[in-house]
């Protein structure tokens, strides 16, 4: 089994509330803590959502039922400059700048000007085909979130990437199965595509993660999972990647108290570091999977193991029996696991009380 190690994704999203002070602070915390990436949102609200279009109940909470959800994103746009700072930024904390692009103008600026090589498609977009097709065609590799979806839903979006990764001309349902279906696509889904188990509540119950469903998507699709995690604190991405989870996506704020929809679902520096740290010890935990005994415990084999001794004095002789044989520690002399071909033979020497037994070959002659 190959030693695992996640990719840890601080989801810095929305939570810097179109201020970019507060979010080149995110990055210095999520480089702090040791994520791998940090990621941002990009959009146009204009081409997302209909001005009059409403919130979802989350959303309502934590920002209020007044404001459109337009206006709301509107606020949060972040523009070009403020997308050129922060990625600077990451290249100073050396820490990978992601952003997930919901337009294809975010998606063509991100590709494009900024060079980034991956594209997340998140949940609520992957049955938006001609920005799932428009993302497989501009990146290298694709990140795809499963949120709200059924396995029929996540295997439609593979096949208009698979058909994206392929170049393929002419999209339709028919081309998107064909490619899907192809030795050619599915080495390169296999090549390029993480998919990312996620339940599209802020915060996820417990009872809604369904954490089970990462094993089941791996299993569908033989692809690369991840968790994209909404629940509260850190012990659902620790069992994701005792699961085998090759990415944890995990949304961080500087304070959960701040105005904004998705600060309440997110962790604060103090407890993401926290769960970077635990993620790296579940990992080296998890080992190799080869059943040995480890280095660290052998020397204690001698200690906690036992041995065959004498129970009373033995002359030489005498036989071996259940009266005089007795099973001590420690464990240098000889193991247990010889008691029966002891038994019945005859001491080649004498033994004292509480004498370790000589090896069975050595008795063998008497």
């Amino acid at each position: 089994m190959k030693m695992n190690h996640a990719l840890v994704v601080a989801e810095a999203g929305v939570n810097h509330n179109g201020e970019l002070p507060l979010a080149l602070r995110l990055v210095d915390v999520a480089a702090a803590a040791g994520a791998n990436a940090i990621k941002f949102q990009s959009f146009r609200a204009e081409d997302i959502v209909l001005r009059d279009a409403p919130k979802a109940e989350y959303q309502r909470q934590t920002t209020g039922a007044a404001e459109t959800q337009y206006d709301m994103l509107k606020r949060l746009e972040i523009d070009r400059d403020f997308h050129l700072a922060v990625f600077e930024h990451c290249r100073t904390r050396e820490i990978s700048f992601l952003s997930t692009p919901f337009d294809h103008a975010s998606l063509e600026f991100l590709t494009g000007e900024l060079g980034l090589a991956q594209v997340k498609i998140p949940s609520g977009e992957i049955t938006n085909a001609p920005l799932v097709l428009a993302g497989s065609r501009r990146a290298k590799d694709v990140i795809l979130s499963t949120g709200m979806s059924t396995l029929s839903d996540v295997e439609n979006a593979l096949g208009i990437i698979a058909f994206g990764l392929l170049g393929g001309d002419g999209p339709c349902p028919r081309a998107f199965a064909a490619a899907y279906s192809s030795p050619e696509g599915r080495q390169a889904l296999a090549e390029r595509v993480t998919l990312l188990h996620c339940t599209t509540e802020y915060p996820a119950p417990f009872e809604g993660v369904n954490l089970n469903a990462m094993t089941t998507l791996s299993r569908a699709f033989g692809l690369r999972v991840g968790l994209s995690d909404h629940s509260s604190g850190i012990s659902v991405p620790l069992a994701a990647v005792a699961l085998g989870a090759c990415m944890i996506e995990k949304h961080l704020t500087l304070d959960r108290s701040l105005p904004g929809p998705d600060h309440k679902a997110s962790l604060e520096p103090g407890d993401f570091a926290a769960m970077v740290k635990a993620i790296r010890e579940v990992e080296q935990a998890l080992g190799d999977g080869i059943k040995r005994p480890m280095p660290c415990e052998v020397k204690n084999a001698l200690v906690a193991r036992r041995s065959l001794v004498a129970r009373r004095p033995i002359r030489k002789g005498e036989t071996f029996s259940e009266t005089n044989l007795a099973v001590m520690r420690p464990g240098s002399g000889v193991s247990p696991m010889h008691y029966w071909d002891l038994l019945g033979r005859t001491a080649g020497r004498d033994y004292a009380a509480g004498e370790l037994m000589a090896a069975p070959y050595l008795e063998r002659d008497a």
